[in-house]
C-alpha cells in the first residue's frame, strides 16, 4: 500500500523550539520525527511514501532522498501553501495505482494497526475510514460521532474524553471527488471531510487504543523523546 504524508505546514507554533526546520524534521533522539513516523508505517506494510512538502522542503528531500529503509519516496512540492487538503490533492496525482491508499499527518504519531483499519474499510465498502482516539483536551482536535456500525454521523469540535480525528485515514479515489482543483488551498479537515459527509460518501471511524502524539506545540514535542523509540 502507498501512503501520502502531509508534511507541508509552516509549523509556526513549534518555531520557538525548532527554528529553521519544517515541523516533521524536528529532532527526536537525534533523528527527525518523520523518520520515526515512516519507520512505524513500514512495519505496518507501507512500501511507498509520497511526501507532500512545502516550507523548507529541501531539508526533507535532501535527508531522505528516494528511499527510506525498504520504502520508496516521492515528493509533491507545494509552490505556495495549499493547506492539508490542497497538499493531499497535489500528492494524489503521484499515486501509482488505483484503489485504497493511506493518508498521514506528518506531525502526528499514532499507533494504528493497519490491518484492523483495512478490515473495517473493506467490510463497510468505505470511501474513507478514519482512525480515532479519545482526546483529553476539549476543542484541540476535530471531534466525530459514530454509529453502531462505525459509520461517521457528524464532525464537530471534540469534547474532553470524546472521540477525535487522529490524522490517519484510509481513502479511495472517490474521497477527492469535488470542487478541489490542483493548486487551490483547501483544508482536509475543514473542507474535504465535511463535503464528503454531506455528499453521502461512505465514511467510517475506528477507535484505536495505540499511543498518540501530536508535536504541533512545544509542550507535546517535549514528550516525544519519552514516547518514541531510541534507535542507535
Amino acid at each position: 500500500m502507498e501512503a501520502i504524508v502531509l508534511a507541508g505546514g509552516l509549523g509556526t507554533r513549534l518555531r520557538a523550539a525548532v527554528p529553521d526546520l519544517p515541523k516533521p524534521m524536528a529532532p527526536v533522539h537525534g533523528r527527525p520525527f518523520l523518520e520515526h513516523l515512516l519507520d512505524y508505517w513500514i512495519t505496518q506494510g507501507i512500501t511507498r511514501f509520497i511526501l507532500s512538502v512545502g516550507y523548507r522542503n529541501e531539508a526533507i528531500s535532501v535527508h531522505f532522498g528516494a528511499w527510506h529503509r525498504s520504502a520508496a519516496i516521492s515528493y509533491a512540492v507545494e509552490e505556495k501553501p495549499l493547506g492539508t487538503g490542497g497538499g493531499l490533492v497535489l500528492a494524489s496525482g503521484l499515486l501509482s495505482a488505483g484503489g485504497t491508499y493511506l493518508v498521514l499527518n506528518g506531525d502526528t504519531y499514532f499507533e494504528v494497526p493497519l490491518p484492523a483499519l483495512v478490515r473495517l474499510h473493506a467490510a463497510r465498502r468505505g470511501d474513507g475510514t478514519l482512525a480515532l482516539f479519545r482526546s483529553r483536551e476539549a476543542g484541540r482536535y476535530g471531534g466525530v460521532s459514530v454509529g453502531a456500525e462505525g459509520e461517521l454521523l457528524s464532525l464537530a469540535a471534540n469534547e474532553k474524553g470524546g472521540l477525535a480525528n487522529g490524522g490517519v485515514y484510509l481513502m479511495e479515489r472517490s474521497m477527492l471527488d469535488g470542487p478541489w482543483p490542483a493548486g487551490d488551498a483547501v483544508s482536509l479537515e475543514g473542507d474535504i471531510l465535511p463535503f464528503a459527509l454531506r455528499s453521502g460518501r461512505r465514511l467510517y471511524g475506528l477507535e484505536c487504543p495505540g499511543r498518540f502524539l501530536d508535536i504541533g506545540v512545544p509542550e507535546d514535542y517535549a514528550r516525544a523523546g519519552a514516547l518514541l523509540e531510541r534507535r542507535e
